[in-house]
């Protein structure tokens, strides 16, 4: 995938820097165009003769060349590249990025680039963890970068704990994932959040679905090319790709009628939201007030993913989800059945880590063979790979 691509990478001035010697490496094997910026204090950790014999390119460092004068211009790096990394991206060169500072070449290219812009933080684990760092974090999340999440083990400073820079694999599996094309020229229908049905003009009947699961989903797929329609319940989430589109919903009849419409246009969907089973049958225009007893008669929902996959032909790809909290699979098996699914996704909220809001998962896909496919505990990021790899996979 990155093949001909051109790599800006800018290292900043932490310990992890030694490793970026090996991501050059792999870049460059995998046939990318790779330049290095640095930091002044980056080059106390690893010298410029270094990276610029694995890069095969001169390495930035100031603004310009104080021998001739030669202008090393931000605005050039920025158009060049086609992803920009930072590692490893200290609390301090994270912290500037947030704020729009630029005071190296660094940080004005970052702030000139119309690139992608993946960043992979290393720090101590209390400076990571730190209420300002996360903020900072969150705001490079706002502006559309990546963040390539640090991971936990032994530190530079002997503590054991969540900060090491992702490792180079990890980062070039981020890049390979971001160009892959797979599902370019698809549309791909992904439902997310939760749904309200509404008791009185302030109550409503919901459950604890934060849509996180969904919207992985639906960045993953955009980031390999399909064009979604996101449908979503009410969340805080945003979707941050241009190649998704969002088609906000509230009640579970609103989901099922906006499904129906789009679904016979699009050549996969992935139902993924925790769609109310049950909704009021009779919805007070005003706010019911305090009684001794209060019964409240509830009626069934529609069932969506049954209704798509009555509606579903040989070309289109139909996937459901199922949490469980008792005969797990049994009960998965039986909805992938009776939908007409292809496959579906099971998560029990008695596994540790799974489930409504926590930022991890755990899932097994059941597939319509009976075949079990069962993975590890992972951030819900990374099952979004493993389940858009499983479509790719039905695809070829």
């Amino acid at each position: 995938m990155l093949a001909g691509k051109h790599i800006l990478v800018g290292i900043t001035g932490g310990i992890a820097a030694y490793k970026v010697a090996t991501l050059v490496r792999l870049l460059v094997k995998e046939g990318a165009d790779v330049k290095v910026v640095m930091t002044e204090t980056a080059k106390q950790f690893i010298t410029p003769l270094t990276m610029a014999t694995l890069s095969k390119n001169p390495v930035l460092v100031d603004f310009f060349n104080p021998e001739n004068g030669e202008w090393n211009s931000h605005v050039s790096l920025g158009l060049w590249a086609d992803a920009y990394i930072i590692a490893p991206a200290t609390a301090n060169s994270v912290g500037k990025m947030a704020a729009g500072i630029a005071d190296n070449l660094l940080l004005t290219t970052y702030l000139s680039a119309k690139c992608p812009v993946f960043v992979a933080p290393a720090m101590d684990l209390d400076m990571y963890r730190h209420p300002a760092t996360e903020i900072n974090i969150e705001t490079l999340k706002s502006h559309g970068d990546t963040i390539i999440d640090a991971e936990t083990g032994e530190l530079a400073s002997g503590l054991d704990g969540k900060g090491r820079m992702a490792e180079p694999e990890t980062i070039v599996a981020c890049l390979n994932s971001y160009f892959d094309a797979s599902f370019s020229g698809l549309r791909v229908l992904v439902t997310a959040g939760p749904t309200y049905e509404k008791i009185d003009p302030v109550r409503y009947i919901s459950n604890y679905s934060s849509g996180k699961m969904g919207y992985a989903i639906a960045e993953t797929l955009a980031q390999q090319g399909a064009d979604v329609i996101l449908v979503s319940g009410p969340t805080h989430l945003s979707p941050l790709h241009p190649n998704i589109r969002r088609v906000n919903v509230v009640s579970a009849n609103e989901m099922y009628e906006e499904c129906l419409r789009l679904f016979p246009s699009c050549n996969i969907a992935v139902m993924c939201a925790a769609v109310a089973d049950f909704t009021p049958e009779n919805q007070e225009e005003n706010k019911i007030k305090q009684k001794t007893d209060l019964t409240i008669s509830l009626t069934k929902t529609k069932d969506i993913a049954a209704q798509l996959g009555r509606m579903k032909n040989d070309g289109q790809i139909l996937a459901g989800f199922a949490l469980e909290t008792e005969n797990e699979v049994d009960n998965a098996r039986e909805k992938l059945s009776s939908k007409n699914l292809d496959f579906i996704v099971l998560n029990s909220l008695n596994d540790i880590g799974s489930g409504f809001g926590v930022d991890t998962n755990k899932i097994m896909i059941i597939d319509s063979n009976g075949t079990e496919i069962r993975f590890d505990t992972k951030s819900k990021k990374d099952v979004a790979k493993d389940i858009v790899s499983y479509i790719r996979q039905i695809l070829s």
